[in-house]
C-alpha cells in the first residue's frame, strides 16, 4: 500500500518523503512578488516542537514570521500533555521506587515512603509552565509574532484565526506552513472520558492511583505511562493486539526489554483484541479475545488507557478547500522540499510520512524554513533516533537486524553487556547490553540499539557515527573516559569488527 501510494504521488508531480530522500542543492524560487497585503513571509500554523522551532529558525534567517497556536500555550502536545510531562512523572516515580526498593540496599536508611500525588502532579505541571514561558520568550526574543488561536486556510496565502479570545483574524503569508502535530488514534466501541477510560493526556493527571491500570497498545506511550503507575503501586496490565511489544524495535531487545518489564510486575496479553467496554460500573470491564478469533474473556480494570498510536490532525484546517493532497490515513503529501502540490503550502512534523516523533518534527521545521530562505535543508529518517523512557531505557538508531537481514547485506554483530562494565557495576545498575550491527564488507555501522538505564543519552555517540558513515572500529578506537557505562558501547564496537576487552 505504502508503494502504491509513492507511485500514485509520483506520477501527480510530487513525492512523499522517505528514507531514500536524497540532499537536494537545487535554490528554490525567491519570494514571490506580491502586494502589499502578504505581511509575513512565513506563516506557522501550529505552535508544538516543528511549528515553534520552525519559526524560530525562519526569525533567524530574516524571514518575517509569524506562529498561530490554538492550545493558547506553545510547544504543543509534547510539551503539554505528552514527552515532558510524561518524563517528569517518570523521574518522580522512579525516585520513589528506588526509595522504597533501592536505598537500603546502599546503605541509606529511610523510616517512612510515601507518595504524595498531588506533590507529584504539581512539579509536573511546574515543568510544563516554566517551559511553555521560556518558549514565548524564545519568540519575543527572536522577533516571532504569535497569534493564540485556530487557523484554518481562507486560500493558499490566507488563514482565518478563530482566536482564544472570541474574536477572528487573518494573518497572510507568501509561505504558509502546516505544523499541526498528532491526535490520539481512536479505537472502535471505546469511548474516551478522560476519567474511567483515558488517552495520555488523562493517565498524566489521574486524581488518585488506581489499583488495576489498563493498558491498550504496547508501544512507546503505552509502556512509559503503564511503568508511572506500576511504579507507583498500579497492578499493570497491557494488552497488545500485535504479537510483540513495539514493533520497530530489534527483535532481541525487544525480548529482554519485556522481560524486564515482566520482572517488574508489569503483565502483557499479546495477540488479544478488545471486543467490547462496560463502565456502567464502579471500574472498567474489558471483553477480550484471541487477535485470530476464540473464546472472550473478561479483564477488569479501575482505570483503561487508550494507547493505540497516534493519527495526523489535520480536519478543520480547510486543505481540501484550497487543494490539498492528502493520503488514506489523513497524512499531507510533501515533496523532498516539503511542499506539497499547492504552491506555497508546506507541511512538517506528524502530519507528514515518517517518525512520529518530537525531534523529528524539530528537524524538518528547522530544513524546511531553510528551503523556504534559499538554502538547503534535509533531514534522514533512517538516521531518527528512538527512545523509551522506561527503566530501563531502549534506545536505538539505524536499522535493526530484522531489517539488514530483509535486505540481503552480509553483516557482523558486535554486543557488550552492561553486566561487565565496571560503571554499572559499582553503581549496581547493569542491567541491559549495547548492540552494533556492521556491514561485514566495509564495518560501516548499519543500526546501534542500547537497552540500559540511560540509554536515551548513550544513543546519540551512535547516531553521530551513522550520521557520517563510521565503522564500528571509528567507535572503537575513540579513547572513552573510565569507569563510564559509554565504555559498552567502545566494547560492543570492538566486539563488532574485533574482540572487546572485557569479556
Amino acid at each position: 500500500m505504502a508503494m502504491a501510494m509513492a507511485n500514485l504521488a509520483r506520477r501527480k508531480g510530487y513525492f512523499v518523503l522517505s528514507s531514500e530522500s536524497i540532499r537536494y542543492s537545487l535554490s528554490i524560487r525567491g519570494f514571490a512578488s506580491g502586494s502589499g497585503s502578504d505581511e509575513n513571509d512565513v506563516v506557522i500554523i501550529g505552535g508544538g516542537p516543528g511549528g515553534y522551532v520552525a519559526a524560530i529558525k525562519a526569525s533567524q534567517l530574516g524571514l518575517k514570521t509569524t506562529c498561530i497556536e490554538k492550545r493558547g500555550t506553545l510547544g504543543g502536545t509534547c510539551l503539554n500533555v505528552g514527552c515532558i510531562p510524561s518524563k517528569a512523572l517518570l523521574h518522580s516515580s522512579h525516585l520513589y521506587h528506588e526509595a522504597k526498593h533501592s536505598f537500603a540496599h546502599h546503605g541509606v536508611k529511610v523510616s517512612s515512603v510515601e507518595v504524595d500525588l498531588p506533590a507529584m502532579l504539581a512539579q509536573k505541571d511546574k515543568a510544563v509552565s516554566n517551559l511553555t514561558r521560556g518558549i514565548e520568550g524564545l519568540f519575543k526574543k527572536n522577533k516571532v509574532n504569535y497569534v493564540k488561536g485556530y487557523g484554518k486556510f481562507v486560500s493558499p496565502s490566507e488563514v482565518s484565526v478563530d482566536t482564544i479570545d472570541g474574536g477572528n483574524t487573518v494573518v497572510k503569508g507568501k509561505h504558509i506552513i502546516v505544523a499541526t502535530g498528532s491526535d490520539v488514534k481512536s479505537l472502535p466501541g471505546v469511548t474516551i472520558d478522560e476519567k474511567k477510560i483515558v488517552s495520555s493526556t488523562g493517565a498524566l493527571a489521574l486524581s488518585e492511583i488506581p489499583k488495576r491500570f489498563v493498558v491498550i497498545g504496547a508501544g512507546y506511550i503505552g509502556l512509559e505511562m503503564g511503568s508511572v503507575w506500576g511504579r507507583l503501586g498500579s497492578e499493570v496490565t497491557v494488552v497488545e493486539f500485535a504479537s510483540e511489544i513495539v514493533p520497530t524495535m530489534d527483535a532481541e531487545i525487544r525480548k529482554q526489554f519485556q522481560r524486564s518489564l515482566e520482572k517488574q510486575g508489569m503483565k502483557f496479553k499479546l495477540n488479544t483484541k478488545v471486543v467490547g467496554v462496560d463502565t456502567s460500573g464502579d471500574g472498567v470491564k474489558l471483553s477480550l479475545e484471541p487477535a485470530a478469533g476464540g473464546d472472550q474473556t473478561i479483564l477488569e480494570a479501575d482505570v483503561v488507557l487508550v494507547s493505540a498510536g497516534r493519527t495526523p490532525f489535520t480536519s478543520g484546517l480547510g486543505l481540501d478547500k484550497i487543494g490539498v493532497e492528502t493520503d488514506k490515513v489523513g497524512r499531507i503529501l510533501v515533496n523532498e522540499r516539503f511542499a506539497t502540490n499547492v504552491a506555497g503550502v508546506y507541511a512538517i512534523g506528524d502530519v507528514i510520512p515518517g517518525p512520529m516523533l518530537a525531534h523529528k518534527a524539530e528537524e524538518d521545521g528547522v530544513a524546511c524554513v531553510e528551503f523556504i530562505a534559499g538554502k538547503v535543508g534535509h533531514v534522514d529518517y533512517d538516521k531518527v533516533p528512538g527512545v523509551v523512557y522506561t527503566n530501563p531505557e531502549v534506545a536505538y538508531v539505524g536499522k535493526t537486524e530484522e531489517q539488514v537481514k530483509a535486505l540481503g547485506v552480509e553483516y557482523r554483530v558486535g554486543k557488550f553487556p552492561f553486566m561487565a562494565n565496571s560503571r554499572a557495576k559499582a553503581i549496581d545498575n547493569a542491567e541491559g547490553l549495547v548492540k552494533i550491527l556492521a556491514e561485514k564488507e566495509t564495518d560501516k555501522i548499519l543500526g546501534v540499539h542500547i537497552m540500559a538505564s540511560n540509554a536515551g543519552e548513550l544513543i546519540h555517540e551512535a547516531a553521530i557515527a551513522l550520521q557520517y558513515d563510521a565503522s564500528s572500529e571509528d567507535i572503537a578506537r575513540v579513547c572513552h573516559a573510565h569507569p563510564t557505562m559509554s565504555e559498552a558501547v567502545k566494547e560492543a564496537a570492538m566486539a563488532t569488527y574485533d574482540k572487546p576487552i572485557h569479556i
